[in-house]
């Protein structure tokens, strides 16, 4: 096989995409170091991603049995297999989030971060795909201030300072997959993850008085380590017409053990000094069941529906996270997630359709149970919509997908707060052949 030659075409590509790389990489940096998000993200290990393609994230997430010639889907290793064109596809997404307690105080907050950088490229068409793929795994940023006073015997007023409890970072997640169609009716993949990050929580004290100096004590804990994904897909076609398809599919991804090591420090930047030793010590992430289901009618129509559990009650580590203490108690509980969605192209596969009908519209839901409970007697569950576009370019093979996501998460009970969250979504997604046979002249 022979490396396609460079065009003006697939320079224009190269540049979209490169621009997209470069329009992510300050937002990226906010995502890790920014503290405007969820409170809920201070528990346990932060909040967890649950992206896999800007076609499902529109559909409510999911699409385990979702299969497509224009996306390279990362929820299951099966579908690279079903790979046409070499896939390259990035996705930005901005989100502003109102926190409201029990006496409807209002807190606004924003933030921007990167979805994910996905790579994938068929070694022999329809039958046999490779994927790589970078997305967060899980994501702390958060921020709580209390403001306080002490006493100084040497002053005849109380000191005023605030307490700032902040966090950031979280896990990050690198897949490397590998799909083989078996035969018209079943395909099998399996996925290699590397998930590696630090999560730090820190506590800044601050005084109005010069007098006093501000104080800031970081705890960082740095993990990483391998996992594995398997996946399998059913797909019959013909079921209830000659134009229907009916896809099954099914993964699972393994347990985990993540190594570590855990330091506290004082101070800022390269100032800090450390408080006591390093800790060396690991964590056991669950395994992740997925089903999923997805019926095409015709070419005009796509349904999905799919369902995922992860038995984070059986959590083990050798740290203390909010919410789990090894030596004590654990607020760990099951997660569950469950999601359904449609697409509608009006034109289906007519390409010389009009603008408009070859416009792909998309709607889905989503419920989430989390995995960690705020309270011993109170759950954490996330309901939300989605609304998205996937619009075609004037560059064959190339989408620009835009998702608009509005949900809810919390509760004002048992002072906590109620989260009402909006977020939209920006993907880049780029498709050529980039392999071609030789021809024997």
């Amino acid at each position: 096989m022979s490396v396609a030659p460079l065009t003006p075409l697939r320079l224009l590509r190269a540049g979209l995409l490169t621009l997209a790389v470069l329009m992510a990489a300050p937002t990226a940096v906010h995502a890790q170091e920014g503290t405007d998000g969820s409170i809920y993200s201070r528990y346990g290990l932060g909040q967890l991603g649950s992206f896999t393609s800007a076609q499902a994230h529109a559909m409510g997430g999911g699409g385990l049995a979702l299969l497509s010639y224009n996306y390279a889907n990362t929820a299951n290793p099966a579908s690279l297999s079903d790979q046409v064109l070499t896939r390259a596809s990035l996705g930005l997404t901005y989100q502003t989030l109102e926190a409201t307690d029990v006496s409807d105080n209002l807190s606004r907050l924003a933030s921007g971060s990167l979805q994910a950088v996905q790579f994938s490229f068929p070694l022999r068409q329809r039958r046999l795909g490779v994927g790589v793929a970078f997305k967060p795994y899980s994501r702390r940023n958060y921020r709580v201030a209390v403001d306080s006073e002490l006493t100084d015997p040497d002053r005849d007023e109380p000191v005023p300072y605030a307490i700032s409890y902040q966090g950031n970072g979280g896990l990050q997640q690198v897949d490397v997959g590998l799909g083989y169609r078996l035969n018209r009716h079943l395909s099998f993949g399996a996925t290699g993850s590397f998930l590696f990050g630090l999560i730090e929580d820190a506590r800044v004290t601050t005084f109005e008085d010069p007098a006093y100096d501000d104080a800031i004590v970081t705890e960082s804990t740095r993990l990483s380590g391998f996992t594995g994904t398997l996946g399998a897909m059913l797909t019959v076609p013909r079921l209830l017409s000659s134009t229907d398809l009916l896809a099954v599919g099914a993964s699972v991804m393994l347990p985990v053990s993540l190594d570590g090591d855990r330091v506290r420090t004082f101070g800022e930047s390269l100032d800090r000094d450390t408080l006591g030793t390093v800790l060396s010590g690991s964590a056991t992430l669950p395994m992740s069941a997925r089903l999923g289901l997805a019926y095409t009618p015709n070419s005009r129509w796509t349904l999905i529906a799919d369902g995922l559990y992860e038995p984070w009650s059986s959590f083990e580590s050798s740290y203390t996270f909010s919410g789990y203490d090894p030596a004590g108690t654990s607020r760990f509980t099951d997660r569950l997630r469950f999601s359904g969605g449609a697409e509608v192209v009006p034109a289906g596969d007519d390409l010389l359709a009009p603008y408009l009908r070859r416009v792909a519209y998309r709607i889905g839901f989503y419920y989430d149970q989390a995995y960690i409970q705020p309270t011993s007697s109170t759950e954490l569950h996330t309901v939300a919509g989605t609304l998205g576009l996937g619009l075609p370019t004037l560059i064959p093979g190339t989408r620009i997908d835009l998702t608009i996501e509005v949900g809810t998460r919390g509760t004002t009970e048992r002072a906590l707060v109620r989260e009402l969250f909006y977020s939209l979504s920006a993907n880049v997604n780029i498709g050529e052949r980039w392999f071609n046979k030789r021809k024997l002249r």
